[in-house]
């Protein structure tokens, strides 16, 4: 029988196999259908910081001053869904009803409003914290580091305060990606989750308005975690969690032949319901038996840059023979 198990933020996972932070997850009774289903772990729908600072500032509205009336519909729509003290009850009955581990998520972009209501998150039983960190550099004056620091510093600040594990979900658009991700891990940080799937920008030419567009990631988007999870493998010292685009058992293989330690799955769910969660992981383990291998640890990261005897070569054919079609004689 296949060893479907593995270690994720210093806990060890039944499966790789980690619903992402969502809707799905965002009440007692989706966390309870994740867990039945078969899952690894969830990550628990977000915590807006906009909501702590909400609870925690009493002239909120001053940043909406053209729209109070809008500001305040929001926020009453946001703090009965997902409110913090909601959250933390949420926390507590999932400890309490499922077996496997909660983690919280915090959607931030500074650490001035949130820490010290992550550390009730960890008191109310979390047993770690994603920390999906949603900066979206448009700053003109900024420079990359600058746009680097601000991450720092909001990471820094939530080790500083938290003892549970953290990891932190990234988006893909860094200068040098490699460095960033060395710096991030040598700073206590145990995870990185890449990548972040940011709000999809449309235009509709009709009303002449701003709008979302395609909700659900597609299996094509996988391509740039894996060349990442790939490329960072055994090259950082943290776990590396893949994320977006993953929506089936070959998905899940290929990651963990990359070097992924788990997958964070949702667009899957929403289209096919909590049941491919087994289909998943039935996939995973006859995959591993028709190729012999005991456990994920046999092959995860096979196709590592790491494992590459010239690694340099090995990124410049890929890139000529993508392009031009060469064959390596």
């Amino acid at each position: 029988m296949s060893d479907l198990s593995t270690h994720y933020l210093g806990m060890k996972l039944k499966n790789p196999v980690i619903i992402s932070s969502s809707t799905l997850v965002q009440n007692i009774e989706g966390v309870r259908e994740a867990a039945q289903s078969g899952a690894g772990a969830v990550v628990l729908r977000s915590l807006f910081e906009e909501l702590v600072r909400e609870e925690s500032e009493a002239h909120g509205p001053q940043m909406w001053s053209s729209h109070p009336e809008e500001y305040g519909y929001m926020m009453a729509e946001l703090q009965l869904q997902y409110g913090p003290r909601n959250y933390l009850e949420l926390i507590k009955k999932a400890k309490s009803e499922v077996d496997i581990p909660i983690i919280a998520s915090i959607n931030c972009t500074t650490p001035k409003w949130w820490i010290n209501y992550a550390q009730q998150i960890e008191a109310a039983g979390a047993d770690a914290i994603e920390l999906n960190i949603s900066l979206m550099p448009i700053d003109p004056a900024k420079t990359s580091r600058d746009v680097e620091q601000e991450f720092l510093t909001v990471m820094k600040a939530a080790r500083e305060n938290i003892n549970i594990p953290i990891a932190v979900k990234l988006g893909p658009h860094f200068t040098s990606l490699s460095r960033f991700a060395n710096e991030i891990c040598g700073s206590g940080i145990d995870a990185l989750v890449l990548f972040n799937r940011f709000y999809q920008f449309d235009i509709d030419i009709k009303e002449k308005k701003i709008v979302g567009a395609n909700w659900y990631s597609s299996p094509h988007e996988m391509s740039r975690s894996l060349r990442w999870i790939s490329v960072l493998y055994k090259r950082v010292n943290c776990d590396l969690a893949a994320n977006t685009g993953i929506h089936d058992g070959a998905d899940v293989i290929k990651q963990i032949l990359a070097g992924a330690q788990v997958v964070e799955i949702c667009s899957t769910i929403y289209l096919n319901g909590f049941g491919k969660v087994k289909e998943i992981l039935d996939e995973l383990s006859d995959w591993m038996k028709s190729n012999h291998y005991a456990s994920l640890d046999d092959f995860r990261g096979q196709l590592s840059l790491s494992r590459q005897k010239d690694s340099e070569a090995y990124e410049r054919l890929q890139y000529i023979k993508a392009l031009t079609g060469i064959e390596k004689k």
